[in-house]
């Protein structure tokens, strides 16, 4: 499974990889077209927008770089692999993004003044501006559903910042048809809105990479429908501690799950099993789960307690599981205990199974414990298979004296059934 598992994540960063060393090049070609175009005709703001191609170029190969390192397999030294590696490769990217912006809002700023209107209108530069709006819907587009698919966090970052140069390549065109008109300020305005996206192009990588690096929990979401699903499995009584880390395009879990304190060891590996699959069925980018099993000694937990009257937590243990008139139910917290309720047994009528017949009843209320002298055969392993403790109480006890005891640990588990023959009926 754990092979098949990491076969699966290389295949995906592969993909990744392609997409992001394609979207590269594309970008690169892009910002030399730009650059020369407008150094040839004279447009700084040509020049403007293919630094911005340029702040794209670094935050993609970033991206592909990130996801080159992150595919290289695990060694002695990297027992968790390179996958944040793209995480710490897009903060330094995100950094040099920002000075190129800072450098560029110089340049806009010394173009306020600038007067256009200039004799020919420029048609290659605006051409340039409109293939660069098309290149950049494509990048856009492939960025988008491949960072998707492999939940690479920098390639999604990209797609978005891919479909903002969609716009950007409009505000361009304007700004070079305006500025061919004569309106003032046009190519300074136009230089410091690019300068202002690219940087925030370069602080929300910064954002997204150091919380990332920073084990912050970036999908909340996820973490409580994790702890949701494990709830749901059958002898899990509580979760806690559900920590998500993000490491590249996956995730990282960790969990703590409380059951029963006597439950065997092979029970409680068992559950674990359980709790993973869960966990990994929330999502297919989880490279990695670890559950930890802990007993529920500090959580609340469900009693029942077979009795011969109803006087609160004065009610005498009855000495006969399938024959008690009445059970309690108390709700045992941290410190205290609460009745639930009490239960009247419906089944003393009949003749035989009455001990079954309760417990079916009672396993709808997902009891923890069972406090009583006796119980029979097919009872106890009904009760255990279902993962219920069960501890032998004296009969006449009050329930205020059994749960003394066992808050006290005094009270020894029943580990096979202790009926007798007349018992044997009843149970």
């Amino acid at each position: 499974m754990a092979g098949t598992c990491e076969n699966g994540h290389a295949s995906r960063l592969k993909i990744g990889q392609r997409v992001a060393l394609a979207a590269t090049l594309a970008t690169l070609a892009l910002a030399l077209g730009k650059a020369f175009v407008g150094w040839r005709y004279d447009a700084p703001v040509l020049v403007a927008d293919a630094f911005h191609s340029g702040a794209d170029l670094l935050a993609i190969f970033a991206s592909f770089f990130g996801l080159w390192l992150a595919g290289k397999e695990k060694t002695e030294k990297f027992p968790y692999g390179l996958y944040r590696a793209e995480t710490f490769v897009t903060l330094v990217a995100g950094t040099l993004i920002c000075w190129a912006g800072l450098e560029l809002i110089a340049e806009g700023w010394s173009k306020l003044g600038h007067a256009g209107g200039r004799g020919d209108l420029p048609v290659l530069p605006m051409m340039v501006s409109g293939i660069s709006m098309l290149a950049s819907l494509f990048i856009a587009l492939a960025e988008s559903r491949i960072g998707r698919a492999i939940n690479s966090q920098s390639l999604q970052v990209n797609a978005g910042e891919s479909f903002l140069d969609i716009a950007t390549s409009a505000v361009v065109f304007a700004g070079l048809l305006l500025d061919y008109l004569g309106i003032r300020y046009v190519e300074g305005v136009v230089i410091l809105l690019i300068a202002g996206l690219i940087l925030k192009l370069g602080l929300g990588s910064i954002r997204q990479s150091l919380w990332a690096l920073l084990d912050a929990n970036l999908d909340p979401q996820m973490t409580l429908a994790i702890e949701n699903q494990v709830n749901q499995i059958y002898g899990v009584k509580g979760v806690s501690e559900v920590r998500i880390r993000q490491a590249g395009p996956f995730r990282l879990v960790d969990c703590i799950i409380f059951t029963s304190p006597t439950l065997p060891l092979y029970r409680a590996h068992h559950l674990a099993d359980l709790a993973e699959k869960a966990i990994r069925d929330q999502s297919e980018h989880i490279e990695s789960v670890f559950v930890h099993v802990e007993p529920a000694v500090d959580h609340e937990l469900t009693a029942i307690i077979p009795v011969r009257d109803i006087n609160g937590f004065e009610s005498r243990v009855h000495g006969h599981f399938g024959r008690a008139p009445y059970f309690i139910a108390v709700r045992m917290q941290e410190q205290t205990e609460e009745i639930e309720d009490f239960y009247s047994n419906q089944y003393l009528s009949e003749k035989k199974f009455i001990g079954l017949k309760v417990i079916k009843t009672m396993l709808a209320q997902k009891i923890d414990l069972l406090f009583t002298p006796r119980i029979g055969e097919i009872s106890f392993y009904m009760l255990k298979d279902n993962l219920v403790d069960i501890f032998r109480v004296a009969e006449d006890q009050s329930v205020a004296e059994v749960l003394k005891q066992f808050r006290n640990k005094e009270l020894p588990p029943i580990i096979c059934p202790t009926h007798s023959v007349d018992e044997a009926l009843v149970e």
